[in-house]
């Protein structure tokens, strides 16, 4: 059998041979007698044994990981952990015990994500994770386990671990282990790792981020819309952290994410992702953006479902106020550079508003002409008439209205593009790229003369 399809229930139903390995010497009499104790037993006579001596079990456990290297029996033992902690997760905190104070109860599972088949793997992933998010935040920047930092033997620091997890994940999201579950597991990990802002830090170094977006996209199935779910919860998460804010700004992530919300119907992931738009609303250019990509009309619409969860309704009223706000406090100029930004050119009224232009033209100065640099691009990346004949119209609009215009356009090399353009098969594009070549060829003095 692949290990790939192992189930936790297969690999507990070996049969291991602790008595040899007490003979061997790799593990104790003490282990021995603990093993014997637990293992082949009901879950509720494991439960009361943990509750009895837990930390006990742990250690036993860790000394197995850490001196035992046989795979079956690596596996055994993950199981075993991974079957007590998907019973009750809060014993998680058994690996944080003061009796446990001198031994690396991370550095087993840590070594295992790079060394294991994907049921080790994944196994170590979860339980780390989960060991991870259970310790006590004071310990950070000291010792793993609260160790005294003059003791002889020194753990892997919460840093070394922290690392080491966050580089496998991402790992993982590139170049998958497993074909349908590397992804899944390490977006599950991130979404409960992602809680620590020191976590969130360390992500966006691993400039882990560009690997989230792709997986914002409208879901069906139901381990799709999990998926969809954990990823749109790590954004929302990483929407708490400037740096992260700051990344996901100059990215796809809004229009990915108001896609999703506008298909989907699970209400836990609409929430998410109303939420997150709350979080950035008033963060860089979120707020014009959301007014450009339509979010107002989509909030109005998403309002008059039926949804049961409170927050929700709540999030949904305070983003609908906040967007209005919003709406007030934008210039027409900042609603048109958005438009620009974003390569969302349409027929809005500011396009064909003489005072638009005679109000806003120096503005296109700034960042080095960054906004006309942008409309430049348009024509030779858009596959879009309407975008390309706005792009068009807009700068003839500015050769127009500006003093130097048409020396700035012609200084960027724009002739040769909008000239390719008087060939297009739209007649849009054609009209509007006649009108860009006459004012750039005729000058200031006599484009005021031409028909728009």
């Amino acid at each position: 059998m692949e290990h790939a399809e192992l189930t936790t229930e297969q690999v507990l139903k070996r049969d291991i041979p602790w008595e040899t390995y007490m003979t061997t010497k790799l593990i104790t009499g003490t282990c021995l007698q603990l093993l014997r104790r637990y293992d082949n037993k009901s879950e509720s006579y494991r439960a009361q044994l943990l509750d009895d001596d837990g930390p006990a079990y742990v250690r036993v456990f860790i000394s197995i990981l850490r001196d035992i290297f046989k795979e079956e029996t690596v596996e055994y033992v993950l199981a075993l952990i991974d079957e007590m902690l998907t019973a009750n997760p809060k014993r998680a905190r058994l690996f944080h015990d003061n009796s446990l104070a001198n031994e690396d109860t991370y550095e087993p599972f840590l070594r295992l994500l790079w060394k294991g088949n994907w049921f080790i793997q994944e196994k170590s992933c979860k339980i780390l994770a989960l060991i991870v998010s259970a310790r006590s935040k004071t310990q950070d920047g000291i010792i793993a386990n609260g160790e005294a930092s003059n003791s002889k033997k020194k753990s892997t620091t919460i840093d070394n671990v922290l690392e080491g997890l966050i580089e496998w994940l991402c790992v993982q999201l590139k170049k998958p282990s497993h074909p349908s579950g590397a992804v899944p597991i390490a977006i599950s990990c991130l979404a409960t790792l992602l809680k620590e802002p020191v976590v969130r830090s360390l992500f966006v170094r691993a400039d882990g981020i560009k690997l989230l977006i792709p997986l914002i996209a409208p879901a069906s199935t139901q381990q799709s819309i999990q998926l969809l779910y954990e990823t749109c919860l790590c954004v929302w998460l990483l929407s708490y952290y400037e740096p992260a804010v700051e990344y996901l700004a100059t990215s796809r992530t809004l229009p990915r994410l108001i896609d999703v919300v506008k298909s989907s119907t699970k209400e836990k992931v609409v929430r998410v992702v109303v939420l997150t738009f709350r979080n950035l609303l008033w963060k860089e250019t979120f707020g014009a953006q959301m007014v450009d990509l339509g979010l107002p009309q989509i909030v109005q619409s998403l309002k008059v479902q039926a949804w049961s969860d409170e927050d929700l309704l709540e999030a949904l009223n305070q983003l609908e106020e906040g967007l209005k706000e919003n709406i007030k406090k934008l210039s027409s100029f900042d609603l048109y550079k958005q438009e620009v930004l974003l390569g969302h050119l349409d027929w809005t009224p500011m396009h064909k508003d003489p005072s638009f232009w005679r109000d806003n033209v120096t503005r296109f100065e700034d960042n080095d002409f960054q906004i006309l640099r942008v409309l430049i691009t348009i024509l030779d990346t858009s596959s879009d008439p309407r975008a390309l004949a706005v792009a068009c119209f807009d700068l003839s609009q500015f050769i127009q209205h500006h003093p130097a215009g048409r020396i700035i356009v012609m200084d960027l090399k724009t002739k040769e593009r909008v000239m390719k353009l008087m060939n297009h098969e739209n007649a849009e594009v054609t009209k509007n790229a006649l009108l860009c070549i006459q004012r750039l060829f005729l000058g200031a003095k006599y484009a005021s003369f031409l028909q728009v």
